[in-house]
């Protein structure tokens, strides 16, 4: 090994930020030359990046062996034909990129890999003695990403490990599902991320059941909420404490005249003006698009004091895509008051062809309320939900709020924000049923095979890990994820040799050392340094001259020893192996 210097090194660093990136870790990224931007959510990975994309990758590819996991590589551009038969070339929307080649046939660059994986093993795999399996890789892949942001956190081009497990039994299944579950704790514990695990939707993917690998930081995307058990769940996934409601008592329904612009606050007041105690419940139409691109009107009732959160309804109603019906979507719906809908003439209770109607979980059984009577200017009062009205679904629609009651009782949900960084399926045998993917059981008959799938985001890991250890100036990256383990730095121009003899003693030791040896004055050095971010640096300055000695500090904490000369290249040996031992620790089990 041989140390690497700074005036050979293919890099440029930026004084001030750029100003085309929002957040922090996507403008120290730029700034350290570690990525450029080619275009939006479209990267290129310059030295330094692509060595810590490779360190993070080495500590992925170690985990998977230590499972038996097998790495493959499958093309990104693959045919129309390898989604088709699961639905998902439908499903996917505008979310990818497609395109045809010079015969007109359709291609896809790939989001995910569910599919290939599943012919690939289907091809190879025929006996049930030739299970368990599991397979993975690390790849490019491509999402048409309507509004990319946060650098590498959200882009259109991106870098995924995705591995699938392959499987005679659900029993098995599970158990793969555990050691990758494993596994991947034990790769963010090596490469110094938090993450918190919280129960996920498992989507267009299907399966049943997922988790997620969040990251917990503000800028990130996903809403997640924490129980004081320590629980936690995407709020995607989070499902309402259901509860029935004695109704003996609440008299028949009846319209009233309702002198309003139609608002729930303004009803509201009115009922309070009027002496009236009553539930309001919001009736909100919606536009669902099915993958065909075929378009319907629904109506979904949420209590007030709640708003729709169109995420939620959407995974209850995948693979739809829901949005807020428009003045051109309701014009086919005259029964649909704006501002007076009611429940009379949608879902069970409309008549045939009735506009579906989906009821928020927040609505308990036997609860009554007061909602729009289908014409302007009123509304209708003691409506009980299963005596008078009912729904053709129960949904999640309304936003999760801070305080709400948490699904397993020990308390009050806290809400938070996180990137997320890996998630897990136990995909079932929906994907090997539509494939036709068998293989001969024991006695000789055809059975299917139980799958998993598991992803972790391996750019979007690197933006996270230097998101998570900036120290105001710049990344401090673990050693784990550093380009360079240790950076030696020549204050003085009489140390520009003794610090090349550093770098090749540290290099001979094992240790990837980046040595500064450009005619930059000391102020220079020490910024770049700063940018550059690794873990360790050793100085040679005016100690050096008057004492032979070398500073060597430990960037995240601060620690500055003095040791030596003569020493100092076992002194950092020990201190980048104790550096290490840390982020090891931790993962034994």
């Amino acid at each position: 090994m041989k140390p690497t210097y700074f005036s050979e090194l293919f890099t440029r660093t930026l004084r001030d930020d750029p100003a085309d990136e929002d957040v922090d870790s996507a403008k120290l990224l730029v700034r350290g030359g570690y990525v450029r931007k080619m275009a939006p959510g479209v990267f290129a990975w310059l030295p330094l990046g692509l060595k810590v994309l490779e360190n993070v990758e080495e500590v992925i590819r170690k985990e998977m062996a230590s499972i038996g996991a097998q790495e493959v590589h499958l093309p990104a551009l693959l045919p129309k034909s390898v989604y088709a038969p699961t639905g998902r070339w439908d499903e996917y929307g505008d979310n990818i990129f497609k395109l045809k080649d010079r015969h007109g046939a359709d291609y896809l660059l790939a989001p995910t890999h569910e599919e290939p994986f599943t012919l690939l093993a289907k091809s190879l795999l025929s006996s049930y003695r030739d299970l368990p399996f599991t397979l993975y890789q690390i790849q490019t892949k491509y999402r048409d990403e309507a509004r990319p942001r946060a650098g590498l956190i959200r882009g259109r081009e991106f870098i995924m490990k995705d591995a699938y497990s392959f499987t005679e039994s659900e029993e098995g299944m599970k158990e793969c599902y555990r050691l990758e579950r494993a596994a991947y704790e034990r790769v963010f514990k090596k490469l110094a991320v938090d993450y918190v695990i919280v129960h996920a939707f498992s989507g267009p993917m299907g399966g049943s059941q997922s988790e997620e690998f969040l990251c917990p930081l503000a800028i990130g995307e996903d809403t997640f909420v924490k129980a004081p058990s320590g629980k936690a769940w995407n709020v995607e996934a989070l499902k309402t404490p259901r509860e029935e409601r004695d109704f003996s008592r609440v008299p028949a329904p009846k319209d009233i005249k309702t002198p309003i612009d139609g608002s729930a606050a303004s009803l509201k007041s009115w009922l309070k003006k009027q002496g009236i105690e009553a539930g309001i419940l919001k009736n909100i139409a919606v536009r669902l698009t099915a993958p065909d691109g075929t378009k319907s009107v629904a109506v979904v009732g949420i209590p007030e004091g709640r708003e729709i959160d169109l995420k939620r309804l959407e995974a209850c109603l995948s693979p739809m895509e829901v949005c807020l019906a428009d003045r051109e979507d309701l014009k086919n719906h005259p029964e649909l008051v704006k501002g007076f809908i009611g429940v009379k003439k949608v879902g069970p209770q409309g008549e045939a062809g009735a506009c579906p109607y989906f009821l928020d979980a927040h609505v308990a059984k036997g609860s009554a309320w007061c909602t729009g009577a289908d014409r302007e200017g009123f509304h209708t009062l003691n409506l009980v939900f299963g005596r008078d009205f009912d729904c053709d679904k129960i949904v999640e629609a309304a936003q999760v709020k801070e305080g709400d009651e948490s699904p397993d009782g020990s308390g009050m949900l806290s809400i938070e924000r996180g990137v997320e960084i890996g998630q897990v399926f136990q995909l079932g045998l929906k994907y090997s049923s539509s494939m036709g993917f068998k293989v001969s059981g024991p006695e000789g008959s055809p059975e299917p095979v139980w799958m998993g799938s598991y992803g972790i985001g391996v750019s979007r890991l690197v933006a996270c890990i230097a998101e998570s250890h900036m120290d105001g100036r710049a990344i401090v990256w673990p050693i784990s994820a550093a380009p360079f383990k240790v950076e030696v730095i020549s204050a003085r121009k009489e140390c520009k040799k003794a610090c090349s003899d550093l770098g090749e003693e540290l290099a001979s030791l094992g240790l990837e050392a980046l040595v500064d040896d450009r005619e930059e004055s000391a102020g220079v050095k020490f910024a770049d340094c700063d940018l550059v971010g690794s873990p360790i640096t050793a100085v040679l300055g005016r100690g050096y001259m008057e004492r032979g000695e070398v500073e060597v500090k430990e960037r995240e904490s601060g620690k500055v020893l003095k040791v030596p000369a003569k020493n100092a290249a076992q002194e950092i040996l020990k201190l980048s192996s104790r550096l290490r031992r840390a982020l090891e620790e931790p993962c034994l089990e």
